[in-house]
């Protein structure tokens, strides 16, 4: 007897079987014949899949967009002198209020994971404090990471070290760092074997806006490589964004991706993020903004798309859906094979759990009965058609529930009833 069965869906590799949950774990991934349930979900021809996850995200100055004011033009530093303007005026409530509604919507998306950055370049650390103060709220639900993100500048904001080795102590679960935002590259490259120091003594992953510019000699994420070797910390660091990349000659990306790959960093881009940002200074060709992710799976490095932002200083989009974040980057990415696009929907789900080190994430018995069934047949439809998510479980519960996209036809003679799976 089990507390929830579903039925027939299709996993992503495209074996057709039963899930069997019990308490909040997933007991049985086979066909159950007429095994019996408290509660039954025919998936028959759907989707079943993990839930998607968000190696990077904002959470602190999510859905303020508007706030004191918009970013009128579009550019990253605007976003950060705008970033600077609403910490003057938003409380602690409004942070913790502003994450958990779009922490509502990412439960109905089937988002049950996000590492969150929050500035640390606060001496009142209010967004630290309602950060952990909804991690803590949301915690049966969506697993919450937090990076402690010095924004102004480890060295460059006086009060950064401090207050992110306050935040630390708080209980903030990841070492952040900007070493492209820093006053000189000298000064960016010390960040960054600080903050990696920091991270060694602590215990802790770290995880680096690196080289978030079209600058082609912004190369910091080479000093993350080196230090995260040296101190031991292979399989626990993540370099963020690295647009830098899209801009450096390919001799020297040819001695970089080896030593990213030997260094076990996983990358993330964030391609709605950064296609909108990178690429100000350019009149034509304009570079694309993204990062060289089709060289980087082909090293084997672990590469997951981010979403970044929604509704913020930076970004005036977004509805917390990881779908249409792949979506995006497989367009950038020119990853429009099919094996290519069945690895950008791994790249939202298993590849972004990897950086995240979430051990007990996927479909496998023991694991947590977190899962998402979507109104599609493959992962590739679910990309093509951003899916309906028709059910969200989470640690064995029914989160949320959709209809299906389906519409209804009024014209003669063609059906009435049209759904756009094929």
């Amino acid at each position: 007897m089990f507390d929830l069965i579903v039925k027939g869906g299709t996993l992503p590799d495209g074996t057709v079987a039963d899930i069997g949950i019990t308490g909040t774990r997933i007991k049985a991934i086979e066909l159950l014949g007429s095994a019996e349930a408290a509660q039954i979900i025919d998936a028959s021809g759907d989707l079943v899949s993990p839930p998607f996850v968000d190696p990077h995200f904002h959470m602190d100055a999510t859905l303020s967009y508007g706030t004191p004011r918009i970013n009128a033009s579009g550019t990253l530093l605007e976003g950060i002198g705008l970033w600077n303007e609403l910490k003057q005026v938003m409380t602690q409530d409004d942070v913790v209020t502003r994450a958990l509604q779009y922490c509502d919507w990412a439960a109905s998306m089937g988002l049950l994971a996000i590492r969150s950055h929050v500035d640390t370049c606060d001496d009142s650390l209010k967004g630290v404090q309602a950060l952990l103060e909804v991690r803590e709220q949301v915690k049966n639900y969506i697993d919450l990471q937090l990076v402690a993100f010095p924004q102004d500048g480890f060295y460059r904001d006086p009060g950064a070290r401090a207050n992110t080795i306050r935040a630390l102590d708080m209980g903030v679960d990841v070492v952040g760092g900007i070493p492209h935002f820093e006053r000189t590259m000298v000064d960016g490259a010390a960040s960054v074997k600080e903050l990696c120091e920091i991270a060694a003594d602590r215990g802790l992953p770290v995880d680096m806006h690196c080289d978030e510019t079209d600058d082609p000699l912004s190369r910091h994420i080479e000093t993350l490589a080196y230090e995260t070797k040296r101190l031991g910390l292979q399989g626990r660091v993540a370099g963020s964004h690295l647009t830098s990349m899209h801009s450096m000659d390919n001799y020297y990306v040819s001695k970089l991706l080896p030593l990213i790959a030997e260094a076990e960093i996983s990358v993330i881009p964030n391609p709605l993020i950064n296609i909108v940002l990178q690429g100000r200074h350019d009149t034509f060709p304009k570079r694309r903004g993204l990062t060289r992710v089709k060289e980087m799976l082909a090293m084997g490095i672990n590469v997951g798309w981010g979403q970044d932002c929604v509704l913020d200083p930076w970004y005036s989009l977004g509805t917390a859906d990881m779908l249409d974040v792949a979506f995006m980057g497989l367009h950038v990415a020119q990853m429009t094979s099919p094996d290519e696009m069945r690895k950008c929907f791994d790249m939202i789900t298993v590849d972004n759990a990897k950086t995240m080190g979430l051990t007990d994430y996927g479909l496998k018995i023991g694991a947590k009965a977190s899962l998402v069934i979507l109104d599609a047949g493959n992962p590739i439809e679910a990309l093509r058609l951003r899916a309906n998510r028709l059910f969200v479980i989470a640690n064995g519960r029914v989160i949320s529930q959709s209809e299906r996209s389906d519409a209804v036809l009024q014209i003669k003679g063609r059906p009435g009833n049209i759904r756009r799976r094929h």
